[in-house]
């Protein structure tokens, strides 16, 4: 049940230094526009092309619509604070905007796992590939993602809502986090404390060493190749994609796994945009840009256009 009195809230943003404000909606803007066209590019060709109708390219376009809903989520509100002088979110505004980035960051986390686990499939089971990760098994494996990031937004928005704002009403964030939620709250936050830390061993943490294990077993099988240029094309594919996991993890981690009380937030919204945009604008470039069979799906679209 909620006790809240808080009706609204009030976003700080990101710097509240007048100056570099408009220097910050520029870039941001740009970065924004750039992850959400991006993303929307994969959708449009994973989805108009029937030969990218495949397991590895359905996670793609599963990923590019996660990332679309999370930069989607956050990012335009912020903009808007930045540009206006309006900074003010209802309650329930805020609640829904936590709801949707506590889903879609469940939802990257596992589909990381789930990605690095296809391409395991695929290079060190290559004949057996077809068998293994069928259409069941793809329909299995996004049922388990969206599973676990719909009970990980329900858990922690539900927990959000049973505490009570009945005092200060300024978040110290460009959106409505967790952390900055839990530092406003007039009643005890520790089984929010203890969820988080939970989530955060076993979603992050736990995805986060279960995809590291896998491209493990990845890099096996490409010192197994005879080839020196083979070896390089393989290693520059993996090597990329763990960084943007890397990228993506890290602060996770780093900001979910402390308790309450010791958040600085003039620090951690730098490391939120880490999570919340650079890695979605990353991922298409990484993941898919640079793909050929993606290149020419894309291709494809923007030819039917001329039509």
């Amino acid at each position: 049940m909620n006790h809240s009195t808080v009706t609204e809230f009030i976003i700080l943003g990101l710097t509240r230094n007048s100056e570099i404000q408009g220097l910050l909606f520029v870039v941001f803007l740009c970065i924004y526009l750039v992850a959400f066209l991006g993303n929307m590019l994969i959708v449009i060709a994973i989805i108009y092309n029937i030969n990218l109708h495949t397991p590895m390219y359905v996670l793609l376009l599963v990923l590019a619509m996660v990332d679309i809903i999370c930069t989607t989520s956050i990012i335009p509100k912020m903009l808007w604070t930045m540009l206006t002088s309006e900074k003010t979110i209802s309650y329930k505004g805020c609640m829904s905007q936590l709801f949707f980035f506590t889903w879609s960051l469940g939802a990257e986390m596992v589909l990381f796992t789930t990605m690095a686990y296809d391409r395991y499939v695929a290079i060190c089971f290559p004949l057996r590939y077809g068998t293994i990760m069928n259409s069941h098994m793809c329909v299995a494996l996004l049922s388990f993602v969206m599973a676990i990031a719909v009970t990980n937004s329900w858990v922690h928005t539900g927990l959000i809502l049973k505490l009570s704002f009945c005092g200060p009403n300024t978040i110290d964030h460009f959106f409505c986090e967790i952390p900055p939620l839990l530092a406003l709250s007039c009643s005890p936050v520790r089984v929010n404390e203890v969820m988080v830390y939970v989530a955060d061993i076993t979603l992050a943490i736990g995805d986060f060493t279960f995809t590291c294990i896998s491209y493990g077993f990845i890099i096996s099988a490409i010192l197994r190749i005879r080839t020196t240029e083979g070896k390089k094309k393989a290693f520059s594919t993996c090597s990329s994609h763990l960084i943007v996991v890397s990228l993506y993890y890290s602060p996770v981690i780093y900001t979910y796994i402390r308790p309450a009380s010791s958040y600085t937030f003039e620090k951690d919204k730098v490391v939120a945009v880490l999570y919340t945009l650079v890695t979605p604008t990353l991922n298409p470039i990484v993941y898919s840009f640079r793909n050929k069979d993606m290149q020419a799906g894309i291709r494809k679209v923007f030819s039917s256009l001329k039509l």
